[in-house]
């Protein structure tokens, strides 16, 4: 029962499906396949320690005291830096500086949409991204994906059929790159139409990019930003290349947000951590950057294709899985009948965890789909996580009526 203190709006507030297997992850012997987090030993850390001590004895009444709700000028050009490292290409006046990309995705959904206002999302969506919308008060339309990302059709339908009901969509929230949680990257040349269809519909998109320099092979693709950077606000963190601990993201705003998602930063945090923007500045602009996110990009390949070559001998019969070629996750489709909340009871049992799909998609679908991060664990931990999926797999298929 609600509260009478609590508002109807705080009911919208979503629990993290990762939270939710967390407790059960952390039980001894437990493979985790249900985090997507960056794994901290990939990359000596001895750097940021001697950074830390060398700004605190140095510049301590710079980086202990408030800083610029824009965020520091360093890092706000080492950001440009980093977005051009990945062939984007953004000015330094457009850099807002928050604590963590979660943040700018708060902040971006506060200046663009009212309480009732419908969004569109990829089907399925960061989990997260849910959490902000429907704190938020908004009514989320999923948009069918395939194995090359965002259907333009589909997203060209949705929008119509709104407008028939009389709903114009205030934003697109889209993960083009590896997507989480699905792990597939938008075709390149959906990208172009993507951005077409929604400007000629006057909805803007928010292009969320965590994962896009994790590639495990050289490429280049065309941001959403970079088409069109009037229409797209781009959104970074240093959160899966360097630390998630340090809570440094970004968004690239268009000229006509920046003030306001500026005035909102203020006043939701002051202004980020100017102590952690130091370090975070330090890394691209002190360190190998390239070197550092290429080494540990070839580490998640690594890892990727040993837990999907093992999971490729365990399947059930008729099952689909993502092959990702970035990022932290794939995305396994059961048979039809199946469902992950027997499955999930039967890996914990193996004492194996992942994130089932019904929190990434629309409500009622997803049932008999999973995430699977493969980003923290080695490649022998994998192969036997995917042995214990086996397991479940089997156990889930003998109960099952003939």
């Amino acid at each position: 029962m609600q509260h009478p203190f609590l508002t109807d709006r705080s009911r919208g507030f979503l629990p993290s499906p990762v939270r939710d297997v967390w407790e059960a992850s952390m039980q001894p012997g437990v493979i985790s396949l249900a985090g997507g987090n960056p794994d901290l030993a990939l990359a000596s850390l001895d750097w940021m320690a001697d950074a830390s001590a060398r700004l605190v004895r140095d510049r301590p009444h710079e980086v202990l005291q408030y800083g610029s709700g824009y965020g520091m000028t360093e890092l706000r050009e080492a950001i440009v830096e980093l977005m051009a490292a990945e062939h984007i290409a953004a000015d330094v006046d457009s850099i807002q500086v928050t604590a963590g990309s979660q943040m700018a995705l708060d902040l971006v959904t506060k200046v663009l949409c009212e309480q009732g206002d419908t969004v569109l999302v990829e089907d399925p969506t960061y989990v997260g991204a849910l959490g902000t919308f429907g704190g938020a008060g908004l009514r989320v339309e999923h948009v069918a994906m395939d194995a090359n990302g965002l259907v333009p059709d589909a997203l060209r339908e949705r929008i119509r059929r709104l407008a028939a009901e009389g709903r114009q969509p205030r934003m697109l929230y889209a993960v083009p790159n590896f997507q989480n949680p699905k792990g597939v990257t938008l075709a390149p040349e959906r990208r172009p139409e993507i951005v077409d269809i929604c400007r000629q519909a006057g909805i803007p998109i928010i292009e969320d990019n965590p994962y896009g320099m994790l590639a495990f092979e050289p490429r280049t693709v065309p941001s959403l930003h970079e088409l069109d950077p009037e229409h797209v606000v781009y959104l970074g963190t240093f959160s899966k290349v360097l630390a998630p601990g340090l809570r440094v993201g970004w968004a690239a705003a268009p000229t006509w947000m920046r003030r306001s998602l500026q005035l909102a930063s203020e006043s939701t945090v002051i202004c980020a951590s100017p102590y952690s923007q130091a370090i975070a500045a330090e890394f691209v602009t002190e360190q190998d950057f390239r070197a550092a996110i290429a080494s540990a990009a070839a580490v998640y390949g690594e890892r990727a294709h040993a837990l999907c070559t093992a999971l490729d001998e365990h399947l059930p019969a008729g099952s689909t899985l993502t092959k990702p070629e970035g990022g932290f996750f794939t995305w396994l489709t059961l048979p039809e009948g199946w469902t992950t909340d027997a499955l999930l009871d039967a890996a914990i049992d193996e004492q194996v965890v992942f994130v089932p799909g019904a929190a990434f998609c629309a409500p009622g679908e997803g049932e008999s789909e999973l995430r699977l991060a493969y980003s923290f664990e080695s490649p022998e931990r994998l192969a036997e996580g995917a042995q214990r999926m086996g397991r479940a797999f089997a156990r889930v298929a003998a109960s099952r009526p003939n």
